[in-house]
């Protein structure tokens, strides 16, 4: 689940960063999508895991966090690289 959250995290934005931002806000702004779709991603396993016991359902928080980063990652540079090709090569 992580990772469909992950990409659709990317997709997002890499449609909402202009290629007027400077580098910091880019960042800023993919930083801020991520934890938005993460937490979104968060509580959505905990509503599913309501049944599971105590100790494993801590887990639920961190499993899945390194596809959902290099997922956000990889798409968002593929989007981003697609709509905006013509005016990064001027």
């Amino acid at each position: 689940m992580r990772a469909i959250v992950g990409v659709g995290a990317g997709i997002v934005a890499g449609f909402v960063i202009p290629i007027a931002f400077d580098q910091s806000t880019s960042i800023a702004t993919a930083m801020l999508i991520g934890i938005v779709f993460y937490s979104i991603s968060l509580f959505i396993g905990r509503r599913i895991a309501k049944n599971v016991p105590r100790d494993k359902r801590k887990k639920i928080a961190t499993e899945g966090i390194i596809p959902f980063i290099f997922l956000l990652l990889a798409f968002m540079i593929i989007i981003y690289t697609a709509l905006h090709q013509s005016l990064v090569l001027s």
